[in-house]
């Protein structure tokens, strides 16, 4: 067998064993997951990951997980509790330890104090008769048959059944107390998912002066003049009474002239497109581009609850705040 051969076995042997592992599981959410999430959902605290090692890597993110998700976590080292950080733990949170032998030896440590705080524990162990497990009011089992390791010695199922049973805690909670899109992206006000689901239309439209705008009997000629000093690609036609009345773009301008109309000689009326697609400026941006999306147009006309025009925005606005 070649080195290739010998590398392309072992991996997919891997993924193999790592997907046994995490099938095991599924048995395995039953009523001691249901009391897990109970307690935690009762908890008036924060939620407090402890573990050592590649549990501890795996604990970090099952606590990052769980904030990102509504359920206020963090994490913990249990070595540094012991010198101190204990003292960030109150009698109000749920301390999560995870250990895949259920007997190491820094957590273990911290067992007499957190039972005499009165601090819930759950566990999440591959020995469901450890030490920890039995201290637990509530152990999760993330047994495995064998690590991936061929030596049976590097966390390698292991670590990846806890990360995956993290993860189902994590959403089962978010899914119990409703937490919505917009809860998730208030967690992430920096990301390309907050900008999506926080950024509105009144944030990047063209308003007050900005905005093109002609009246109806203006003519053709006098708009285009409007449409270039405002630099939109369009320009909203209003009516009488200040209301939409309709809107007239450069995708119309090539329409008119397909059709022949003298430009010098026509009116807005004859050509804008009556009302034209519209937004409001409460709308998510993110909705802004679906409708511009589903009608394959570049621009929208932001109007208030009277129908009148109180802005604009297109694709380069929306491209620019990064929600596309």
């Amino acid at each position: 067998m070649t080195q290739s051969s010998q590398l392309i076995e072992a991996a997919q042997r891997t993924i193999g064993l790592e997907i046994e592992a995490v099938e095991q599981l599924r048995s395995r959410i039953d009523e001691h997951f249901v009391r897990a999430c109970e307690l935690i959902l009762a908890c008036k605290g924060r939620v407090v990951v402890v573990g050592m090692g590649k549990s501890g890597h795996i604990g970090n993110k099952i606590a990052a997980t769980l904030a990102s998700t509504g359920t206020a976590a963090f994490f913990v080292h249990p070595a540094e509790a012991s010198h101190g950080d204990m003292g960030m733990i109150t009698r109000d949170d749920v301390v999560l330890a995870l250990s895949n032998s259920g007997t190491t030896n820094e957590i273990v440590t911290l067992l007499p104090l957190i039972k005499r705080l009165g601090i819930t524990l759950i566990s999440m162990t591959g020995n469901p008769a450890s030490v920890l497990a039995k201290a637990a009011a509530v152990n999760l089992d993330a047994s495995v048959a064998a690590e991936a390791c061929p030596l049976n010695l590097a966390p390698t199922s292991s670590t990846t059944a806890s990360l995956v049973l993290g993860d189902a805690l994590a959403i089962a909670l978010l899914e119990a107390r409703g937490f919505t899109a917009e809860d998730f992206a208030f967690s992430h006000p920096g990301g390309a998912l907050g900008r999506r689901l926080l950024l509105k239309v009144e944030h990047v439209m063209h308003s007050g002066a900005q905005l093109p705008q002609v009246s109806r009997g203006t003519s053709l000629r006098d708009a285009l003049l409007e449409m270039t000093q405002k630099g939109l690609g369009m320009t909203v036609v209003l009516d009488e009474d200040g209301g939409l009345a309709g809107v007239f773009t450069d995708g119309d301008l090539r329409r008119t002239l397909d059709k022949g109309i003298d430009v010098r000689q026509a009116q807005i009326d004859q050509v804008m497109t009556a009302r034209g697609k519209t937004a409001t400026a409460d709308m998510l941006a993110a909705e802004a581009l679906k409708i511009m999306e589903d009608n394959k147009i570049n621009a929208l006309v932001v109007i208030d609850e009277q129908n009148r025009p109180i802005g604009a925005l297109n694709m380069h606005d929306l491209l620019r705040a990064g929600v596309m």
